[in-house]
């Protein structure tokens, strides 16, 4: 068995429909010490049903986004390993198991989602360029970056806590802070169900938006020189080219030539600064004593 005491996080919104079924199975797995169930304002009966399976419950008072749930199921928990799954029907409580046998050997074990598992075209091309780009920038094969479905020790989580964002992109955050950080990793596929629920109600020019935030965010975030150093090498070797071209033909050195070099000298020190700025940031987060808040609602 898996040395230490194993809690189960679950973030939930209006999720009545899919919950009885979910917990149903999670109560009777063996192995699981602690299911925390965090319901982010539902306005249905998500918590009358999570506490009808005698689950732990954490309400809170209005919608404050999945990883404020998801922060607040680490703030409260007292496992010394911690899987994060969603309430939607997607994953399969059995591959729990399959995630906690890899924290033997890694800090942090991903359920990876198979390209055809994934809801449409759009989302699928989106995640697969997220994962292209954030291998890139980390230098790590990267196999799903958006997956909610994962099993980290306790003492990582927490450590990165006060960096975790309210919202969706939790995921990509906690997965590229352990990586700089020298943390271990492990993808696992897995398969998942489709939405009991329905389609996403992400909206095609709302999602391209939040996808772009997402990526600019890997950048700041990780390695901003690995983003800044090739443009100001494409603008440099642009001007460098209109240089050539422009003394050829008339035999003079133009202004857009010397726009080019000049721009590619500020994005290469704009890259510089954002590095620092970005290690400066990312080590004042760093270390959180591993002390768990015993506050419990």
């Amino acid at each position: 068995m898996h040395p230490g005491m194993v809690s189960v996080i679950i973030p939930a919104l209006n999720e009545e429909q899919t919950l009885g079924p979910l917990l149903k199975i999670l109560t009777a797995q063996p192995g699981i010490n602690e299911i925390i169930l965090v319901d982010d304002g539902s306005r249905d009966k998500t918590t009358e049903v999570a506490r009808k399976a005698n689950v732990e419950v954490v309400k809170h008072p209005y919608p404050m986004g999945n990883g404020a749930a998801i922060k607040t199921g680490i703030r409260h928990c007292r496992g010394d390993l911690l899987v994060f799954l969603d309430a939607d029907g997607q994953h399969d409580p059995s591959d729990i198991e399959k995630l906690l046998d890899k924290l033997d050997t890694y800090d942090m074990v991903v359920g990876a989602r198979a390209g055809g598992d994934q809801a449409s075209g759009f989302r699928r091309f989106g995640n697969w360029l997220l994962n292209r780009i954030a291998g890139y920038v980390t230098g790590f094969d990267i196999r799903d970056l958006t997956s909610g479905f994962r099993a980290v020790r306790a003492e990582v989580a927490r450590n990165f806590l006060p960096l975790l964002p309210n919202g969706y992109s939790w995921p990509t955050t906690i997965t590229l802070a352990a990586l700089r950080s020298g943390f271990s990793i492990k993808y696992i596929p897995l398969k998942i169900h489709m939405r009991v629920r329905g389609k996403s109600q992400l909206r095609p020019f709302s999602g391209a938006f939040r996808f772009l935030m997402i990526l600019l965010k890997i950048c700041t975030l990780y390695s901003p020189l690995r983003i800044f150093v090739p443009v100001s090498v494409a603008s440099f070797f642009l001007g460098l080219c209109n240089y050539v071209y422009t003394y050829w033909t008339a035999g003079r050195f133009t202004n857009m030539s010397a726009l080019l070099f000049a721009t590619s000298v500020i994005i290469f020190m704009i890259g510089l600064v954002s590095e620092q700025v970005s290690q400066i940031g990312f080590n004042r987060q760093q270390p959180i004593n591993g002390k768990k808040d015993s506050n419990r609602q």
